[in-house]
């Protein structure tokens, strides 16, 4: 299993994204508060469809928390920062792939932190900011669930 982990989510239809995304590949889902919502929103439901009782959502009242949740796998920032592509890791199970809050990305304190394994990027073409939050992630477990052939339970 893969975890993801969305550090102080702002927009609740990319966590309502997400919830379906994580229901439909076995991922959990790892909310790092302070939300930019609460989880009752209708915005939020919606976006989720009927996919809330499928989807494994834990909230977390700190980043160590969500760390210590998902330790002892690797931890990778998905960043426009970085200059390595998330698709040159070597995904295991148990890896953590972490997304910062919609419009400002990961602050530099979470990046520096040294329990990050590495720092990722998606590549985009030249002049574009950034995909939507729930894209991100989408791309990510989907090239890490790729890469063990779609395994269940992985």
């Amino acid at each position: 299993m893969f975890h993801v982990i969305f550090y102080e989510p702002r927009i609740p239809p990319n966590t309502g994204n997400a919830i379906r995304m994580v229901a439909c590949t076995g991922a959990t889902l790892h909310l790092v508060e302070p939300l930019g919502f609460d989880l009752s929103d209708a915005q939020l439901r919606r976006a989720g469809l009927d996919y809330h009782d499928l989807a494994h959502v834990v909230v977390h009242a700190d980043l160590d928390a969500a760390l210590a949740a998902v330790a002892p796998g690797r931890v990778y920032a998905f960043t426009g920062h970085a200059s390595r592509s998330f698709a040159d890791v070597a995904y295991a199970p148990g890896d953590a792939l972490l997304f910062g809050p919609e419009p400002t990305g990961l602050p530099a304190e979470v990046l520096a932190d040294p329990r990050m394994t590495d720092c990722v990027r998606i590549p985009m073409i030249p002049g574009v900011r950034s995909l939507n939050l729930s894209n991100s992630a989408a791309v990510g477990v989907y090239e890490a669930w790729r890469q063990h052939g779609y395994a269940r339970g992985v």
